[in-house]
Formats: structure tokens, C-alpha cells, sequence
């Protein structure tokens, strides 16, 4: 079957409930929930919820380190699958997701799984009331070997590798408080360990698929940050081959019919935040096809956020702050519409005041 870019687009934006009415429920249904919805920048998840209509109570809620080892917001009740759903499928998975630290600890003979057992472990019984991340680090520093650490250049100081610090943590059961800087973990109430089983609705891959699909095995391994050969060792018997823009992807087959005749989105109007689930796709070409467009979105350092009109990213954003009044810098790629209701949104959500648009 073959699917033209605008179906894929217009597809992702329904999945992902950004066409969904401004209807002021409370709910904690949000699909995007299901894949993690990732917590960075000053606005973070709340944001991202906000534009899919959702206002879920912080208790509803906790937030750890997962994907990428990048903090994500989950349902509270859901925390044993999600800590199961995340975690390294193999022993190649871990060690690619340790990034650095694979190196040394493979040549201490020590597997890569092992290590973030041993971390979690060691983190739980450091951890018995709300701890400073720097403060947990140093108690680390006192109970593990060489190989779990490295001389940080930066701190001038020898602590652990950072990826196995945050992908053990929800494997010993700890989450990240909201709001704080630097992180403070503290025990996640009721634990007794990850789920024994991988829930369906919340297996990253199929996730991957649902949300950003459709996809090649290539750019949802990348999206995890997972191998290759282990993301298409976990790959969904129900999938259905597509073609988008000359290149086979898949979708699940459950979300053909949605995919081949996708909701109308063309009403749709959002100042989405610099790491909102419609930019984390890892085809970036697909979704921005002008070079100097998606180094100006996707920039590693001071990225801003995204103009989203109907399907397609025409534009960024950034916001700046002056007491309690809210100014916003857009530097638009085309015509864009009137943008004034979105940015009072954004203001009444920080609870200031709009005070107009500036120049980029």
C-alpha cells in the first residue's frame, strides 16, 4: 500500500490526540502516556498534556528516567510495567544504552545487565527518604568498583557513568520528584519490582508504531536507542508493509484504515514544546523536508519548540519570560495564522500574563 506524506503526518497528529477538543476534562487517558511523555525544558510534560486537552492530578502521575535515559511521565498505578516495558531486552540492548560504560565494564567481565542490577540495588538501599542526585552519586562513589566509574572533567570529580546511574534508578524502584534542579529521587511508594510481564499497550516498540508510525525497525531502534537486531527480534507479528515517499515502512494492522484515510487535522494550531512526541520522530526529513528548517528545529543546544499548523511544522518558537509577563519569539518558515490564542495559552497555563509576539 502506498501512503502519501501528508496521510503519515496527519495520522501521527491524531494518534497523538494534538487534533483533541479543548474540553477542560481531567483525565489521565492520553495515549501518548504509554510511551512516556518525555519531562524536559521549563514547561516539559505538563505542556505537552495540556495541548492534547489532558490535565491529569500530579499524584495520577510520576516521572523517571527511562528512554534515552531521558526523564518521561507515566501513569503512577502503571510504574512495575513501565519500569518492565523500558528496561534492556538482551544483554547487547543494556550495553548499547550504557553508552560509555560498556567499554570498561566488559573488560571487568562484568555484563551490562549486571551492573544496573547491582546499581539498582545499591541505590535502593542508599535512597530511604527524598535524595539529592549528587548526594546519591557520592554514596555510590563509596560502594562501587572501577569499573562502574569514570574521571568527570566537568565536576573534577570520579562518580558514576551517567547512563547506568539513571537506567538503574526506576529498576531500583526510585523516581524523580517534579520541579527539581538537580533531581531529587526518592522511593516510589508500594514497590515490590518491575512487572514479570511486558504489558502490550506499553511495549516501547509497539508504542513506537501506534504514535509514530508508520516506521522502519532503523528509526524506532533509534528512537530507543536499542540494536538494530534486537528491535526487530521484539518487532510485532501485526504489522502491515507500507510505503511512505519511496521507502518501506510499518504500521500495525489495526491502524491501516486510520492511516489510509486519516482524521482531518487541518484545524489544528499548537505551540508544541522543543521535546513534544510529534518532533521525536527519527524521520526528520519526512516530517521537515528543508535542511536548514530542521537543523534550525532540531539543534542540540537551545532548541526551541515547534509551530504546528494542521499537519505540517511551519515554524519555531521560543518564549521569554519579564516578571509575570510572557513575550514570544516566532520565526515562521511560511504564512502562519494568527498565533495569538495559542500564546495566551501558554501564558494562562505559566499563569502570567501575554504581553505580544517579539522577533526572533
Amino acid at each position: 500500500m502506498e501512503i502519501t506524506r501528508d496521510q503519515a503526518l496527519q495520522f501521527r497528529v491524531h494518534a497523538q490526540q494534538l487534533d483533541r477538543e479543548q474540553t477542560g476534562e481531567v483525565s489521565t487517558a492520553a495515549d501518548v502516556l504509554d510511551i512516556g511523555v518525555q519531562d524536559t525544558g521549563p514547561d516539559g510534560s505538563r505542556w505537552a498534556l495540556e495541548l492534547r486537552g489532558f490535565a491529569p492530578k500530579a499524584d495520577d502521575l510520576f516521572i523517571a528516567w527511562t528512554l534515552r535515559g531521558a526523564p518521561h511521565v507515566y501513569r503512577r498505578a502503571q510504574a512495575p510495567a513501565v519500569a518492565a516495558a523500558t528496561a534492556p531486552v538482551s544483554e547487547s540492548d543494556a550495553a548499547k544504552r550504557v553508552f560509555d560504560a560498556s567499554r570498561p565494564l566488559k573488560r571487568a567481565g562484568i555484563p551490562a545487565l549486571e551492573a544496573l542490577d547491582r546499581i539498582a540495588d545499591e541505590m535502593r538501599s542508599i535512597v530511604t527518604g527524598p535524595t539529592v542526585k549528587g548526594d546519591l552519586s557520592g554514596a555510590l562513589h563509596d560502594r562501587l568498583p572501577d569499573p562502574y566509574q569514570r574521571y568527570c572533567k566537568p565536576c573534577d570529580a570520579v562518580h558514576l557513568y551517567e547512563q547506568p546511574f539513571r537506567l538503574a534508578a526506576l529498576r531500583g524502584g526510585l523516581e524523580l520528584q517534579p520541579g527539581t534542579s538537580p533531581p531529587v529521587l526518592e522511593r516510589i511508594k508500594g514497590w515490590r519490582g518491575m512487572a514479570r510481564n511486558v504489558d502490550p499497550s506499553l511495549d516501547p516498540v509497539r508504542a513506537s508504531l501506534r504514535l509514530l508510525g508508520p516506521a522502519s525497525v532503523k528509526q524506532v531502534a533509534t528512537y530507543l536507542d536499542s540494536p538494530v537486531k534486537d528491535v526487530q527480534a521484539h518487532w510485532p507479528d501485526d504489522v502491515e508493509h507500507v510505503e511512505v515517499a519511496g521507502e518501506q515502512r510499518d504500521i500495525l494492522a489495526g491502524d491501516v484504515e486510520a492511516l489510509a484515510s486519516p482524521a482531518d487535522v487541518s484545524d489544528v494550531v499548537r505551540l508544541l514544546g522543543p521535546f513534544d512526541l510529534l518532533l521525536q520522530g527519527r524521520d526528520r526529513e519526512l516530517a521537515v523536508p528543508d535542511e536548514a528548517h530542521r537543523k534550525d528545529l532540531w539543534r542540540t543546544l537551545g532548541r526551541p519548540g515547534g509551530v504546528l499548523v494542521g499537519h505540517e511544522l511551519l515554524g519555531t518558537w521560543r518564549p521569554r519570560m519579564s516578571g509575570k509577563k510572557l513575550r514570544v519569539a516566532v520565526d515562521p518558515w511560511a504564512p502562519l495564522p494568527d498565533l495569538t490564542e495559542q500564546a495566551e495559552r501558554l501564558a494562562a497555563f505559566r499563569g502570567v500574563t501575554f504581553d505580544g509576539f517579539f522577533d526572533a
